[in-house]
């Protein structure tokens, strides 16, 4: 159905009613103000002209196939016709820089990550964080019943020797191992979409969009044939409100104009009518937007568009019997008394919605005007709702993009300029010359006969260089012309092809200075002088130079994500699209069936993760490096942390293997101290112990000695005493013998002492009766000495007198 209204180039109010909004007079009026934005003539063209041929001239320039006539009209002179034999073809300069930076792109990987963020993940993800925490907490207790009663106590499922020790141990477990299924199931539903539509290839149009245009488009929808779609959107066929924002999150309309032929109009539209489509063909109102081709194919131009309103949700509370409340969802006309007395109350929100419609271009005749089905709403806010295109034009100002190629395009022509004007000096470039003195020649007599004529001195001269003359003339003056043949140098051509080859490579410089695109990065060959570090730094800032490119490219494809992830919790809620789905995804793993059926319960965030550049991977490997010669790290640990993708999490990783490792060696230090402590103590107490017995041997041998000897001295003693014991009994008996001997000898002593007292008292008596008798006689003194009774038994003693 369409209809036909009055024109209006404003937009109509968003405060109608949400039946007027739905109705094809609101949808044409909207178009309209779209078409009259975009496609009403200003100055000779329309916006949508004027954006679209500046696209198309920086595709020409990307692909190096930009106009030449410019170039003409700048050397033509009048009357001289030689610039036409000059080679034209432009040189393909920006050609070069832009495949360096989309093929640069292209060579980083990204992983798409998925993190469930609603309340049924986070209190799993709670619960298993407070598991791992209390493991922690009572890990040696934990594995001290279950060494000593063979029972685990433990909850999480980590490996004892794999449990963090730290809470930034386990923040970083959280990032890298966790994982939910739900979470997996996410991503791979999200993969399998992207691998379903190329996303790959589509990407890398996008990327060269971004980098010629400065400007990418990424559409996504759904039907119940194909599931889940992306489409690319060639910017030049963008329409959008105005917007200063890179990112267009502020857009209220997007559309694209499409050209299609009359018979698919047909096909995508059936309820036209045979008289719908001859005042289609008949009109001409379009202008350079509908236009009939040479080979009879009619074709006409077409502008599909996204517009963003509000939509008043109404709901009829009514209060029941039993005393609870049932709500009716009501269109936004319901208005209830407010009376107390009123069993009824109005409940409603305001959310966005988006209506699509289709208008062919520069006609009156509205073709398609619906509210958008399966829109795209981010369970955090379900008031919200995304449009199928997204945009990103990374610099743009004012609603105006700016590219690299942008940037490119007036070097690029002085570049051209200057290798036209090097033809030209070329082709004008004549070779070395001689001048020949014809009078210095007839002065020369060869003196054969012959004259030297100049064809002779010009064979002579190129043959062997030798040239023959005269100093003086034949007159005897002084000859002119003695050389008679002189090279002339050519006109400074020379000086010119430097002078141009400076200005080619000094415009060239200035493509690298206003890209950032320098030698280290566009394949020239850099300066032999250079230190490798200096070139490595060179190219890390080109890469920085073009980073918003990169950067863009993945806004696209994180927002393409999350689209996706929204379309495909949409689906599951609807029975009739289900299955369609879960069988496209089941082409591609089958395994995940079974979790994505729960997926529409959940919200998840979406991250891409990029894969570090080469600089980055350097500067890791360089702290690898370090880290293993200095051995704080073991191997495995270096292999671990390379598999990391993200550059902060492995640089984390690497602190804490290092600390584990530093922490393990002191623990092993300890352990070997408190080992040679213990070998210590056992080779001590074994070496006190074998001193003891060496002791307890030398104490018990000299007891063995001391009791030998005090049995030898008892032993000795004895026999000692035995001996003296005899020798005293022989002593006493010899005592007793010689006592009687001794008593004997006194005895006889005695006897012989009263003998001899006998015996002197005899002599006495004898000498005092002669001493009487002598004084008596009164005689002489007398001799008492014995007389021959000096001797012994007969033996005298005087014969031992000398003679």
């Amino acid at each position: 159905m369409s209809i036909t209204t009055q024109k209006k180039s404003s937009f109509p109010s968003h405060a109608v009613s949400d039946a007027e909004k739905a109705s094809l007079e609101y949808g044409l009026q909207v178009a309209r103000s779209i078409e009259h934005e975009w496609f009403k003539k200003d100055s000779g063209t329309s916006k949508y002209l004027h954006s679209k041929q500046r696209y198309n001239e920086l595709r020409l320039y990307a692909r190096g196939e930009q106009a030449v006539q410019k170039y003409k009209d700048e050397l033509s002179i009048n009357g001289d016709l030689s610039y036409l034999n000059l080679d034209w073809r432009p040189v393909p300069i920006i050609p070069k820089f832009v495949d360096i930076v989309v093929n640069g792109i292209q060579e980083r990987t990204y992983e798409l990550k998925a993190y469930s963020q609603d309340p049924v993940a986070a209190a799993e993800r709670t619960r298993y964080i407070e598991d791992i925490v209390g493991d922690m907490e009572n890990k040696d207790f934990y594995t001290h019943v279950e060494q000593t009663n063979n029972v685990s106590l433990f909850k999480s499922d980590i490996p004892t020797q794999a449990l963090p020790g730290s809470n930034e141990e386990l923040s970083l477990h959280m990032q890298l191992d966790y994982k939910q299924s739900i979470e997996i199931a996410s991503e791979e539903a999200i993969n399998n979409v992207f691998a379903l539509n190329n996303y790959d290839l589509l990407k890398k149009r996008v990327d060269y969009d971004i980098t010629v245009l400065g400007i990418g488009c990424v559409k996504n929808s759904f039907n119940v044939s194909d599931g889940i779609n992306i489409h690319y959107v060639d910017p030049s066929s963008i329409v959008h409100s105005y917007t200063e924002s890179p990112y267009f999150e502020d857009l209220y309309y997007v559309g694209e104009v499409e050209k299609i032929s009359i018979s698919e109009l047909k096909k995508r539209f059936p309820s036209l009518t045979d008289q719908d489509i001859k005042e289609i063909e008949n009109n001409d109102t379009g202008g350079n937007f509908y236009k009939k081709q040479k080979n009879g194919d009619e074709f006409v131009q077409i502008i599909n568009f996204e517009y963003k309103t509000y939509k008043n949700q109404v709901y009829k509370i009514k209060k029941g019997a039993s005393g609870n409340d049932k709500a009716l969802e009501k269109d936004d006309s319901f208005n209830p008394p407010k009376d107390d007395r009123s069993r009824f109350k109005k409940l409603d929100r305001s959310i966005e919605v988006i209506y699509c419609g289709t208008k062919i271009v520069g006609g009156e005749r509205i073709l398609k005007w619906e509210l958008a089905e399966n829109m795209s709403r981010p369970k955090a806010d379900l008031t919200k709702c995304h449009m199928s295109y997204q945009i990103v034009a990374p610099r743009i100002y004012q609603g105006r993009p700016e590219s690299l190629v942008s940037r490119m395009t007036s070097f690029a022509d002085m570049i051209q300029l200057t290798h036209l004007k090097l033809q030209q000096v070329l082709s004008r470039l004549v070779p070395d010359g001689v001048y020949m003195d014809a009078d210095g020649i007839a002065e020369i007599d060869l003196g054969n006969g012959t004259n030297y004529n100049p064809q002779e001195a010009l064979n002579m001269y190129f043959q062997t260089g030798s040239v023959i003359g005269r100093s003086m003339t034949q007159d005897g003056d002084f000859n002119q012309g003695k050389v008679p043949i002189q090279e002339l140098k050519s006109s400074g051509g020379n000086q010119k092809i430097a002078s141009l080859i400076q200005t080619y490579n000094y415009y060239m410089q200035m493509l690298r200075d206003v890209t950032g695109l320098n030698e280290a990065r566009d394949g020239s060959l850099p300066d032999a002088n250079a230190l490798v570090g200096v070139q490595k730094l060179a190219a890390a800032n080109s890469n920085t130079a073009t980073r918003h490119i990169l950067q863009a490219g993945l806004y696209l494809t994180l927002k393409t994500a999350e689209c996706v992830s929204l379309r495909i919790s949409d689906i599951l809620e609807y029975s009739n699209t289900k299955q369609q789905f879960l069988n496209t995804l089941g082409k591609f793993n089958v395994a995940t069936l079974t979790e994505i059926s729960d997926l529409h319960i959940h919200d998840f965030g979406i991250y891409l993760e990029l894969a570090p550049d080469e600089e980055e991977k350097q500067l890791l490997e360089n702290n690898i490096q370090m880290a293993l010669q200095k051995e704080r790290i073991n191997l495995e640990d270096a292999i671990d942390i390379r598999e990391v993708r993200n550059l902060k999490l492995a640089n984390q990783l690497l602190k804490i293997r290092r600390r584990k490792k530093e922490e393990n060696d002191r623990m092993i230090q300890l352990q070997n101290i408190e080992a040679q402590t213990q070998s210590n103590a056992k080779s001590a107490e074994a070496a006190a112990a074998a001193e003891m017995q060496k002791e307890q041997a030398l104490a018990q041998s000299k007891i063995q000695i001391s009791q030998a000897q005090s049995q030898f001295d008892i032993s000795k003693m004895e026999r000692e005493a035995a001996i003296k014991k005899e020798l005293m009994e022989f002593e006493f008996h010899l005592n007793m013998q010689l006592k009687e001997q001794e008593l004997q000898v006194t005895k006889n002593k005695e006897d012989s002492k009263e003998d001899r007292k006998d015996e002197r008292t005899k002599i006495q008596a004898s000498q005092q009766s002669e001493l009487i008798e002598q004084r008596k006689g009164n005689t002489g003194p007398k001799n008492f000495e014995s007389k021959g009774f000096d001797n012994l038994d007969g033996f005298g003693l005087e014969q031992f007198e000398p003679r």
